[in-house]
């Protein structure tokens, strides 16, 4: 059984980076299944997904030279889109660091705007265990 808990949340966790996997669905899945504990499954589910965006955040705040590089994660469109919304709304977009698309590319322009990390991990955090609450509530 932990080893379920420990697939949703690498799962997660990748899915908070680049890579296109959907912890949500796999979430939904293991939450219908009665063997499961609905509490740890948004745990593993949220803290998976937080530390995938302090992943980003890192790799902005640390590594935004390399992003000419072939193999780095995101490209300058994402990271345009995600500045412009950055710009516009501060601090407070990382709420929405859940959104797909947007909201990965957002995490790493956070670190390269020098986004406190503190604050970074709060603003986050409640967006992204809102979701997985929320989507505990639907299944």
């Amino acid at each position: 059984m932990i080893i379920g808990y420990l697939s949703l949340f690498t799962i997660s966790f990748l899915a908070a980076t680049i890579l296109p996997f959907s912890s949500e669905l796999i979430l939904a899945s293991m939450l219908s299944i009665e063997n499961y504990n609905r509490t740890l499954l948004i745990t593993f589910s949220s803290l998976g997904n937080i530390l995938g965006s302090v992943f980003n955040w890192v790799l902005g705040f640390y590594f935004i030279k390399l992003q000419n590089k072939k193999w780095f994660p995101f490209n300058q469109e994402q990271i345009s889109k995600s500045s412009q919304w950055f710009e516009k709304y501060g601090k407070w977009s990382l709420l929405f660091a859940w959104v797909p698309i947007i909201g990965d590319p957002l995490t790493f322009v956070a670190g390269t705007m020098k986004t406190k990390f503190f604050i970074f991990l709060i603003l986050v955090g409640i967006g992204k265990i809102s979701r997985y609450l929320f989507i505990s509530l639907l299944v």
